[in-house]
C-alpha cells in the first residue's frame, strides 16, 4: 500500500502513524510537509496524524485546514482516495469541510488522555471490514478538544446513513450521541478521535487498531 502521512508545525503523531503503517503493511509511508502543494502519485491512503497543528491557535485543525497541501487532499478524496485523519487530523478534517460538525472543547474543560472502549457501528467501510458491527474494541484516547458536535439534522442523517463508524461506549468528552469517529457520505474518509496507530502491536498492551490497518490493505488489493 502506497501512503502519505501528512506533516504541518505542532504535528506530534506523526512518526507513530507512519510506524504503524510500516509495521503493519510493510512499507514506510511518504512524509510530506505541509506546504507542499502535490501529493506523491498513486497514493492509495493520505494519513493526516494526532498532534497541534499550529498550535491549535484560533481553533484546533483550523490553521492546517488551509495550508497548501490540503488542497491536493481534497482532489485526492474527490477521486476517491482513503484519508484517514486521526485526533488532530479529525479536527483538520471537519475544518476542511471534509466532514460535517467541528470537534469542541471536552465536557468539563479537561485534557483526556486514557484507553477508552469503542463499539463498532459500521463494518462495510474499508477502514472498518476487519470488525464486527457490535464488536467493543480498546484505543488510547488523548485530547483536549474531541467534543464532537453537528445540529441535529446532520447527526440524523450520519446515522441514517451509516456514516457513525465507532462510538464510546460510555462517557468520554461530551460528544454528540457517544460519537468517536465518522465517514463521508462516499465512504472513502474517515475522522476518529481515538488513536488506532497506538494499538497495534504487543508492546503497546492491545492489537485493536491493527486490524484497522489490515482492512486498509485488504481494500487496495493487498493481503494483510
Amino acid at each position: 500500500m502506497k501512503s502519505a502521512v501528512i506533516v504541518f508545525p505542532g504535528s506530534n503523531c506523526d512518526r507513530d502513524l507512519a510506524e504503524g503503517l510500516r509495521l503493519v503493511g510493510g512499507r514506510a509511508p511518504e512524509m510530506v510537509w505541509h506546504r507542499e502543494s502535490a501529493l506523491p502519485a498513486g497514493l492509495d491512503l493520505i494519513a493526516i496524524p494526532g498532534g497541534f497543528s499550529y498550535g491549535d491557535y484560533l481553533r484546533s485543525g483550523a490553521m492546517a485546514a488551509q495550508s497548501p497541501v490540503m488542497a491536493a487532499v481534497r482532489e485526492a478524496a474527490e477521486r476517491g482516495v482513503l484519508v484517514l485523519g486521526i485526533c488532530n487530523g479529525f479536527q483538520v478534517l471537519t475544518e476542511a469541510r471534509l466532514l460535517p460538525g467541528a470537534l469542541m472543547r471536552n465536557s468539563g474543560i479537561r485534557f483526556v488522555g486514557r484507553d477508552v472502549a469503542l463499539r463498532v457501528e459500521n463494518s462495510q467501510s474499508a477502514f472498518t471490514a476487519r470488525y464486527e458491527a457490535g464488536e467493543e474494541i480498546v484505543f488510547p484516547v488523548a485530547h483536549h478538544d474531541g467534543n464532537y458536535q453537528a445540529d441535529a439534522e446532520t447527526l440524523d442523517r450520519l446515522e441514517g446513513e451509516g456514516r457513525v463508524a465507532f462510538r464510546y461506549v460510555g462517557e468520554v468528552n461530551g460528544s454528540a450521541r457517544g460519537i468517536a469517529g465518522i465517514l463521508n457520505q462516499a465512504g472513502n474518509v474517515l475522522g476518529m478521535m481515538p488513536h488506532p496507530e497506538r494499538a497495534v502491536e504487543a508492546a503497546h498492551g492491545r492489537e485493536d487498531g491493527r486490524r484497522l490497518f489490515e482492512g486498509l490493505l485488504e481494500a487496495v488489493g493487498q493481503p494483510a
